[in-house]
């Protein structure tokens, strides 16, 4: 084949509402040779890029000895979304069902190109793609639908709804939120300021949590995005942070959010720099239950602090607690009744409020003596 072609696929446009979306078969062989699979990555500036989770080798196996086998079949179909340079040309302009048009899509085809310069993404398929791909099969059709989106961001939204019903990795979504526009479901709405915070503070050089956080771009990370999730989200809507956000449109100044978590997090990783050096099964401070426990000392200690006021009122109370502190050995004394070891704290409601509580008293404690 040349260089340069043209594949002209009979389509049928469907139109909702003010969307278009186009409903084709294609050789499944073909698929990679206009489109590309964005896998999520950040670049040495922290922006991200792509949005598709990793393949996994041995489910493409499988589908691929499937795809192999006699009377094989693919019935779901794989989503795509193109730019600009793809065309919808009707089959008879102005005529037709009042919400579908039979017609072609006209998609170029460009050897040269590199990934990031094909004219469509792969937004679901992507493992029955590379099955197909690798199958020891002459062609293999499968159904496809696609939309034509030219911003990436657009695409990010599309496919966290596409994934929506389906078990998409928790961490995947939480990272592509902050660069995701469009409508979105209530509870990854409410999260997105705390996504964008969250991946904010794992990509500031020098800050306590820089590449601490596991996500999908951070796989080194040892402390669990989901529990710094709700540590940020709780303070956002009834917390220290709080007062940085506004809560008509749910926007936020995240510069001084970013500010007044690092000024906290710094203090209690230099109180505790052992402790925070280590994994949550070695360490309760980096596990959930610390995470959360700490953050609503935050709460409590910062809420009508700015940044400038933190250390000195911080400070103090974590040397308080550093006499009494057991995050990866021995026991927890809050109390003549309420004698803790330091490993039977799990990331439970119960355990939480137990060792906030805990943490208040033994700061109260300090200040009799």
């Amino acid at each position: 084949m040349a260089d340069r072609d043209t594949l002209r696929l009979p389509a049928l446009e469907v139109r909702q509402g003010s969307r278009r979306i186009y409903c084709f078969a294609v050789d499944g062989k073909r698929v990679h040779e206009f489109a590309a699979i964005s896998r999520i990555k950040r670049d040495d500036n922290e922006q991200l890029h792509g949005y598709q989770r990793p393949e996994v080798a041995s489910h493409i196996r499988s589908i691929q000895r499937y795809l192999e086998s006699e009377g094989a079949m693919l019935p779901n179909a794989i989503v795509l979304a193109f730019d600009s340079r793809v065309k919808f040309e009707p089959l008879v302009p102005e005529q037709g069902h009042p919400y579908s048009t039979p017609g072609e899509l006209v998609v170029p085809i460009d050897e040269t190109l590199s990934e990031n310069e094909k004219p469509a993404w792969l937004v679901d398929g992507q493992q029955r793609s590379a099955a197909i791909r690798e199958a020891d099969v002459g062609e293999f059709p499968v159904a496809a639908v696609a939309f034509i989106a030219d911003d990436e961001a657009e695409q990010r939204a599309q496919f966290i709804l596409v994934n929506n019903t389906k078990p998409l990795p928790k961490g995947l979504i939480h990272e592509l939120l902050p660069d995701t526009t469009g409508h979105l479901p209530q509870a990854y709405a409410r999260r997105q300021l705390p996504a964008i915070i969250m991946t904010r503070l794992n990509g500031t050089i020098g800050g306590p949590f820089y590449r601490a956080i596991a996500t999908p771009t951070s796989p080194d990370g040892y402390i669990k995005d989901n529990s710094i999730l709700r540590m940020i989200e709780h303070s956002l809507y009834e917390g220290a942070l709080y007062q940085y956000r506004n809560p008509e449109d749910g926007t936020g100044d995240i510069d001084q959010i970013l500010l007044h978590l690092n000024t906290y997090w710094r203090l209690v990783k230099g109180v505790f720099p052992e402790a925070w050096a280590l994994p949550p099964r070695l360490s309760r401070l980096t596990h959930g239950v610390g995470i959360q426990a700490m953050g609503f000392l935050m709460d409590h200690l910062t809420e009508d602090l700015v940044p400038s006021e933190i250390e000195s009122v911080v400070t103090d109370a974590l040397k308080r607690i550093e006499r009494a502190a057991a995050w990866t050995s021995g026991t927890w004394s809050f109390g003549p009744d309420e004698i803790r070891k330091w490993n039977s704290f799990q990331n439970t409601p119960n355990d939480v409020r137990t060792l906030t509580t805990g943490l208040l008293r033994l700061i109260n404690q300090e200040r009799l003596f």
